[in-house]
């Protein structure tokens, strides 16, 4: 059984007041192309299907044409909704539109709904867990002791009942520690959305969204799709693609990604700004790509934005690095160096280097070190 796994459409989305509306419907189509070359059983859409909790009316049409698309060529689509969009607005016609085998994640209540589906080795269940906060599950679960995102989400899958000897299949919508960020997310402070992967061990496939580089967390089984096109120049280097799941027998999961291909790129050039006028230079390239345009110019180009959109239509952001530039920013980098605390220096540090924030004790530990040798109030 294959499944086609998507998330993070960010369906209405604007890049620097850019609306990716054009660029959404085209890789929708390229999508659809893939998902019929690809002869797939059904899709998996691991939530932030809008990029707000009150879509556009121009993105709720595209999600209907795309939902509409899928239900055409009778495939079963499970959807699940993320912390960018409305549970409540995602849910509304579900059960109508699971006349049509489109499966939308309910608001949390303290049940998951689960769905089944069958092949020559059996059954697959497909649990949908829409984001959910501490918040959320306390309301359901009274009684029990939930504070953090761990505690929430760890409570939700306690309380699924799965059965170990089928194929189990969950889709979600959380951030699981040791997950590379990018620019275009929406990061918690402190990262106290974190949750461990080992929650989702009972899990023979995890379809995660949030996270909008492809990459998988732990065994190659839990993994983000990432998002189908890049909606931030921490992305420009990234191969955008589409992952497909093939499920065989108990145990036999195969996961393999198809590249896509934008209407638009998303680059950054630099050079001075006789450099990247020049013809040789731009007819080696689309110039219709979002562009991150840095110059090197030692003095400020007069008009240089307006200049530059005559051959770069589409040219998103203007920066400059030269001798003022940089001074600058090592003035603002010594600036906010000395309002730290040599604590949260280290913190800052641990965090870069292990993609997590330090534990309490962590923090007790260094703190109580700080004290030792330098005797400092940190």
């Amino acid at each position: 059984m294959k499944f086609i796994h998507l998330s993070d459409l960010h369906l209405g989305k604007r890049v620097n007041e850019f609306s990716m509306i054009e660029d959404q419907k085209y890789i929708l189509e390229q999508i659809l192309s893939l998902i019929d070359r690809e002869a797939a059983d059904a899709v998996l859409l691991a939530g932030d299907i809008y990029d707000k909790p009150v879509p556009p009316a121009e993105a709720v049409q595209l999600f209907d044409r795309f939902l509409t698309e899928l239900a055409d060529r009778e495939l079963p689509v499970f959807a699940v909704s993320g912390n960018h969009d409305s549970a409540e607005r995602i849910a509304f016609g579900a059960r109508i539109m699971s006349g049509q085998n489109i499966f939308l994640s309910p608001v949390y209540d303290g049940k998951t709904v689960r769905f089944t589906l069958t092949d020559a080795w059996g059954a697959v269940c497909v649990y949908l867990l829409p984001f959910i906060r501490p918040s959320s599950v306390r309301r359901a679960f009274a009684d029990e002791e939930i504070h953090t995102y761990q505690d929430a989400v760890q409570t939700a899958v306690e309380h699924m009942e799965i059965d170990p000897s089928a194929r189990n299949l969950l889709v979600a919508h959380q951030f699981v520690t040791g997950a590379s960020r990018c620019e275009s997310e929406e990061v918690t402070v402190g990262g106290i959305d974190n949750v461990d992967a080992a929650v989702f061990d009972a899990f023979d496939y995890v379809a995660l969204g949030h996270i909008h580089s492809p990459q998988h967390i732990g065994r190659e089984e839990v993994r983000y799709c990432g998002t189908p096109l890049k909606y931030s120049f921490s992305e420009a280097e990234q191969e955008k693609s589409v992952t497909v799941v093939e499920f065989g027998e108990k145990g036999n999961v195969t996961v393999s990604v198809c590249p896509l291909q934008p209407l638009r790129d998303m680059r950054k050039i630099r050079g001075t700004y006789l450099e990247v006028t020049a013809r040789p230079f731009y007819e080696n390239m689309n110039t219709e790509d979002y562009l991150q345009i840095t110059l090197t110019d030692e003095d400020d180009i007069p008009d240089a934005m307006q200049k530059l959109r005559v051959i770069y239509p589409n040219v998103m952001r203007l920066e400059y690095d030269n001798s003022r530039t940089r001074e600058e920013k090592s003035l603002e980098s010594a600036k906010e160096a000395e309002q730290k605390s040599d604590l949260e220096m280290f913190e800052e540090f641990y965090e870069l280097q292990n993609n997590r924030p330090m534990t309490d004790g962590q923090r007790a530990f260094v703190q109580e070190q700080l004290r030792k040798l330098r005797g400092i109030d940190v």
